[in-house]
């Protein structure tokens, strides 16, 4: 195989969702450790049974990142490889795949990384772009430019409806996640240029979460082009947020698409990732 993409599985993204034979598509599995159970973040995880056992596990839930070898794994068989990971600032997959990278031996092979200084919906629109960049017949160093560019133009944005992780990992008081929820607070945060979680509001009901995206976005510049959402178990959610960025930018192609296992895991249950360019 002469190109290959890979990402963590913090990337919201199946393999058969890129089916092309110039390019092999993969991804390695964050691992989630929830109680005393271990879930393996592949296409085969049974998202809904892992988010059932974290809102009913009392104690703190954690993730493990890939290790460098399962990166190394993944360069051996192409001769262009490119690899995307979950910001560098949240997780230590990014420091793996590059380890991994400076343990190539073969001098004839290509191997990146890019930093995706975010997470989920956001590396679907990188991978997206790589694909069409690579079928067009463009050298490996432009593909890499150019998708790094994507990532540059690329924002994020989160609301999320569940803190219950939050809380059992001390981040949040056990009474004001009880009083969020049972005032239907939602929070609403964005990935900043650096990588790094920045909250940008907080709301009491879903219309106006909405109404703090649709600000995000415009203050952000978003002109109305790619717009991937992905949601935990909430497309009705998704459906009214997909309804409000058409009503402002009726050119917008957008896309709504469920969690995965990690992103299910931070976001929980009814909570939403977007990414827009």
């Amino acid at each position: 195989m002469k190109w290959k993409i890979v990402s963590d599985s913090c990337c919201d993204l199946m393999k058969k969702e890129v089916a092309c034979d110039e390019v092999d598509f993969t991804t390695i599995p964050f691992i989630l450790n929830i109680g005393n159970e271990e879930y393996i973040d592949d296409e085969n995880l049974d998202v809904v049974k892992m988010i059932s056992a974290m809102e009913s596990c009392t104690t703190a839930c954690s993730s493990a990142c890939p290790s460098p070898a399962t990166w190394l794994d993944e360069y051996a068989d192409a001769e262009n490889a490119i690899a995307i990971t979950i910001s560098s600032n949240l997780s230590g997959s990014h420091n793996s795949a590059v380890i991994a990278k400076e343990m190539v031996t073969d001098q004839n092979k290509n191997v990146a990384i890019l930093d995706s200084r975010s997470t989920g919906p956001e590396l679907v629109i990188c991978i997206e772009e790589m694909v069409k960049l690579i079928k067009s017949g463009l050298s490996f160093d432009e593909v890499v430019a150019k998708a790094n560019a994507t990532l540059a133009q690329t924002k994020t944005a989160f609301a999320l409806c569940s803190f219950d992780n939050l809380v059992k990992n001390g981040r949040m008081s056990r009474l004001t996640g009880f009083v969020a929820r049972k005032l239907g607070m939602w929070g609403i945060g964005i990935a900043s240029d650096q990588g790094t979680i920045a909250i940008k509001g907080k709301s009491r009901g879903p219309e106006k979460a909405i109404s703090i995206i649709i600000g995000d976005m415009t203050e952000r510049g978003f002109s109305g082009e790619r717009v991937v959402i992905s949601h935990c178990k909430n497309e009705s959610f998704a459906e009214k947020l997909k309804s409000a960025i058409l009503e402002k930018w009726q050119s917008a192609e957008i896309s709504l698409r469920e969690t995965r296992g990690l992103d299910s895991f931070y976001a929980e249950r009814g909570g939403i990732i977007i990414a827009y360019k």
